[in-house]
């Protein structure tokens, strides 16, 4: 119970109260000062993503459109912005590094980690609904009848898979005990492939067709596996740095995409996007491994249903052989 003072006239005043925030409260107030901050000084919020790592890669071409229309959403209340690409090429590591040293990027759109997550501002809103997290395996054609055998994650060990040394997916394959050749960057995955130094390229769902459209011309044996399909959660967010001028731009950011759901544009632009990266592609009927990611930090939504896709239309189907 809270102590009671006298006073001079016998009677106790009201007992003292200690006022304790709601966080969703100081949330929004954070939010309404920081708006309030952007219209005030009618300063143009800039958004400064990276540049795609090369002349065919594009992969967050989807990204960058849902950010210019969370930032629209929010106009009345935050004022102008600007969403351009950096003028200094960079890979995805380098954009990292950046995006807390610079104003060279201010936004990065990369897959969550217990350690990205310690070192930057996430907002937590799955932006491709976890499709990533679905793979598919990038092949040289006379590959297939092998794999058509696999039928366990212990099958699968026997076939060494390749990816960039730095991406969280090196990390996830290896605590299960799957082969993993790690490439410096992006482009040598694509070479080292025929060159036999790995059997399987893992990539997303939502990466692996058009990779295989626009690598094949230098590789006609390429192919897309035809009976396997891999599953870890791993949600992509929006990053930005930790300092006051990163979380503006986050709060607003997270503001806008909480409207585009509220509203169903989130909704309907991932489904625009889906049906776009996946029109080539016949999920169905393909065995399905599921491994955990021991990278997904505590804090995942994974309880939220409507913020991830389960592909379920899709896989349905008969069985591979």
């Amino acid at each position: 119970m809270a102590a009671r003072i006298p006073v001079p006239d016998g009677r106790a005043p009201p007992p003292v109260v200690k006022w304790r925030p709601n966080p969703m409260c100081l949330r929004g107030l954070i939010a309404v000062v920081l708006a309030g901050w952007a219209l005030a000084a009618g300063a143009q919020m800039r958004y400064v993503y990276p540049p795609p790592e090369s002349a065919n890669d594009h992969r967050t071409d989807y990204y960058w459109r849902l950010l210019g229309a969370a930032l629209q959403a929010t106009e009345s209340r935050w004022g102008p912005y600007e969403v351009v690409p950096s003028g200094v090429a960079m890979n995805s590591d380098r954009a990292q590094m950046l995006l807390t040293r610079s104003d060279t990027v201010t936004v990065i759109a990369r897959t969550t980690s217990t350690e990205r997550e310690s070192t930057l501002t996430p907002i937590r809103i799955p932006l491709d609904k976890g499709l990533t997290g679905y793979r598919l395996f990038l092949i040289q054609k006379p590959l297939q009848e092998r794999l058509r055998k696999v039928r366990t994650l212990d099958d699968l060990k026997a076939f060494p898979i390749g990816q960039k040394s730095q991406w969280v997916d090196v990390d996830i394959l290896q605590a299960v005990g799957l082969q993993v050749v790690g490439a410096l960057d992006y482009e040598s995955l694509f070479r080292m492939l025929p060159a036999g130094r790995f059997d399987l390229l893992s990539r997303g769902v939502n990466e692996i067709y058009q990779e295989w459209e626009v690598h094949r011309p230098d590789n006609p044996d390429l192919a897309i596996e035809r009976s396997l399909l891999l599953y870890y959660p791993l949600p992509r967010y929006f990053f930005f740095a930790p300092t006051p001028q990163g979380e503006r731009l986050a709060q607003r950011v997270r503001e806008g995409l909480e409207r585009l759901q509220a509203n169903k544009e989130f909704e309907r632009l991932y489904q625009v996007y889906k049906r776009e990266i996946l029109s080539g592609l016949d999920l169905s009927g393909r065995r399905l491994l599921r491994i955990p990611n021991p990278q997904l930090p505590a804090q995942t939504p994974l309880g939220k249903a409507a913020y991830w896709d389960d592909l379920q239309a899709e896989r349905s189907g008969p069985a591979a052989p």
